[in-house]
């Protein structure tokens, strides 16, 4: 039997905690056997979760008999990670244990060194932190999840789902991990990554600049055919010198500035209309509903219409 040990730390986020738990005690292989003991350990016996308090059955020593550990999230990333646990996921891993994270979970392994040189992913709202904090590590904050074999990362707690699932067919084939798929009420796979869920800000401009008005100007007008050359003779610039000083100040191109607007304006669209794609893409100013396709799921990571099922919230 395959042992999993899931590692609290104080302020751990419940549902990062209760997802590995939930999704693996309910896999069973076809013959009935449960392939997966479960247990959860913390350096201390009591162990704050914040809408709980923890009582841990196991201490860190749980470690050393780990087939797999799971780190779950902390409400706070920042906060220190004892020395003996760095110790302990340093040992682990060097005894060849496979360590996954959940959501803010990758800040702990980033802590122990584990993910240096190595692809990684977190919630994507603290993807910029995470390499921030540690260059070393390539983050990717688009994706559900990343397997480097031995150490894996996932965003939140819906990602961690996608994670127990992947690791679950690992071991036990995609049969195994579709009847696990199916008790948690989920697909095995999503189309999509994190991208769908980013809230895609356009680059700030510090007030008072020359290029507020022209960004106004682009955000009402979006759903005209703009060129580059529209767009310099609005502001009485050459094309080379409007390109130069708008990424000065914006850190973007016009063109791209206004390929995001669009695409902002099309998931409203996608989310509270009915509308046809290929009316939605005329209406934010994409050329062609093929060109709006590739620019979409560029930006965001899935189609316009997986977005729309996703996301919808009832026709406008």
């Amino acid at each position: 039997m395959h042992t999993l040990v899931i590692l609290a730390l104080d302020q751990v986020i419940a549902p990062d905690l209760a997802t590995p738990i939930e999704v693996f005690t309910r896999t069973r292989l076809p013959d009935g056997r449960e392939p997966y003991r479960i247990r959860v350990c913390a350096p201390t016996r009591t162990v704050d979760a914040g809408v709980f308090t923890l009582q841990a059955p196991y201490g860190l020593e749980a470690l050393a008999e780990a087939d797999t550990i799971f780190v779950p999230g902390r409400a706070d990333p920042l906060l220190p990670v004892p020395a003996e646990v760095i110790d302990a996921l340093r040992d682990a891993a060097e005894r060849g244990t496979r360590i996954a994270s959940i959501c803010s979970g990758a800040f702990v392994l980033a802590a122990t060194g584990l993910l240096d040189g190595l692809r990684a992913t977190t919630h994507w709202a603290a993807g910029p932190l995470l390499a921030e904090l540690h260059p070393k590590i390539e983050v990717d904050p688009d994706v559900l999840y990343v397997d480097n074999g031995q150490i894996l990362t996932s965003a939140g707690a819906a990602a961690g789902l996608d994670l127990c699932l992947h690791l679950i067919r690992r071991d036990h084939g995609s049969a195994v991990a579709a009847d696990a798929a199916r008790l948690s009420v989920m697909p095995l796979e999503r189309e999509g990554g994190q991208a769908q869920f980013i809230v895609h800000d356009q680059p700030p401009v510090p007030r008072g600049s020359l290029f507020e008005p022209l960004l106004r100007w682009l955000e009402e007008n979006a759903g005209q055919d703009l060129t580059l050359a529209d767009i310099a003779a609005h502001v009485g610039m050459s094309t080379r010198t409007l390109n130069r000083r708008f990424r000065e100040h914006t850190g973007t191109t016009p063109l791209q500035w206004l390929h995001r607007a669009r695409v902002r304006q099309a998931q409203y669209l996608l989310e509270v209309t009915t509308h046809p794609v290929e009316r939605i893409a005329a209406q934010v100013g994409f050329g062609s509903p093929t060109s709006f396709r590739d620019r979409f799921k560029r930006v965001v990571g899935t189609s316009p219409h997986s977005y729309r099922a996703a996301f919808q919230r009832g026709a406008g």
